[in-house]
């Protein structure tokens, strides 16, 4: 099957009236038909607006309901429209995003789009162990894993140009 007769029958199963399917393609970012993970990437970030000025903890424990949240919302999402991991479903990729952004020493395009780019990189690319994760672990916690251990790698990543540039 080829990857464009898989996106139809993603879109063919897909319903957007359904919030879960709704959330789980990023609001309807994921259904870009170029480049949906980093379309979703870029839909997360004014929706990272509405809460960043949260207290850390408070952050935290959104990011947390968050990913496990989308491990619901993927999973439900894979079973519903017969497929594993479809490129369609940018959950994860708000998630990385955001885990990324609240790294980012100051909001500011320059630091939102160095961010973006870190995160796109690592979650593009997926080199150890996020290739790993990603080919090995099933299910909704598996499709939201990678792009968690992707975050990780940009925030260490953005963390080390703050410092950097500080210097």
């Amino acid at each position: 099957m080829t990857k464009q007769d898989r996106n139809k029958d993603f879109k063919k199963y897909l319903k957007l009236t359904n919030p879960i399917h709704f959330l789980a393609v990023g609001l309807g970012s994921g259904l870009s038909p170029i480049m949906p993970g980093t379309t979703g990437s870029l839909m997360a970030i004014p929706c990272w607006l509405l809460f960043n000025g949260l207290q850390p903890i408070l952050y935290w424990v959104l990011m947390v309901v968050a990913f496990i949240f989308g491990c619901f919302l993927c999973q439900k999402t894979s079973d519903d429209t017969h497929t594993h991991d479809s490129g369609h479903i940018v959950w994860d990729e708000f998630v990385g995003m955001w885990i990324t952004l609240f790294f980012i020493p100051q909001v500011s395009i320059l630091w939102v789009m160095i961010a973006f780019v870190a995160f796109r990189i690592f979650d593009m690319a997926k080199p150890w162990p996020i290739r790993w994760f990603d080919k090995r672990v099933p299910g909704g916690f598996g499709i939201m894993v990678d792009d968690v251990i992707a975050a990780i790698f940009s925030s260490i990543t953005v963390y080390l140009l703050t410092y950097l540039i500080n210097c």
